[in-house]
């Protein structure tokens, strides 16, 4: 099951995010999304995780609740849409 937090503490560790779903089961990658240019978090991340009950779990008990300061949402992820305009914006003038 693929996680999606948001609202992360900036100064937030891998290891401490991965840690705060290994209470609730086996994960298999998590990561913090950091700014290309910066290496800065941009806030938010994935877990995944190899039960799906257990993701559900973490789920249900880790949302909205706080985490290193800041009250994180935690959600089941949406997977990426394709984005067929290749990033042109055909409303711009």
């Amino acid at each position: 099951m693929n996680i999606y937090v948001s609202n992360l503490n900036f100064s937030t560790t891998s290891e401490s995010f991965q840690e705060l779903f290994e209470a609730y089961g086996e994960v298999t990658s998590a990561k913090i999304i950091t700014d290309r240019e910066t290496g800065r978090s941009r806030g938010f991340g994935f877990v995944e995780m190899s039960d799906d009950a257990e993701g559900q779990k973490a789920i249900s008990e880790l949302n909205e609740t706080d985490f290193e300061g800041k009250t994180i949402n935690v959600t089941v992820a949406r997977p990426r849409t394709e984005n067929n305009n290749g990033g042109y914006n055909r409303n711009r003038y």
